[in-house]
């Protein structure tokens, strides 16, 4: 089974692009995008285990320039 989430970020300004690039350094980061709007960044993470999938998003949560995170999980 393959768990999806989508993780929604607020960045500080002028960092949205350093920010999504080492988002998708990390290992099952599929894809990300800069955005306009509420948030800056949006990323899909991609993983077989649930464990795994809340390392992942520990790991971009850790990342300087990120401010804000909210995580989506889809079912």
């Amino acid at each position: 089974m393959v768990f999806t989430a989508y993780v929604l970020g607020v960045c500080q300004i002028g960092k949205e692009r350093e920010v999504l690039e080492k988002c998708l350094g990390i290992k099952g980061v599929v894809e990300g995008t800069v955005v306009f709007g509420e948030y800056d960044i949006i990323v899909k993470i991609q993983t077989t285990d649930v464990k795994e999938l809340s390392k992942r998003v520990e790991e971009i949560r850790r990342i300087e320039g990120l401010l804000r995170s909210a995580t989506l999980i889809s079912i």
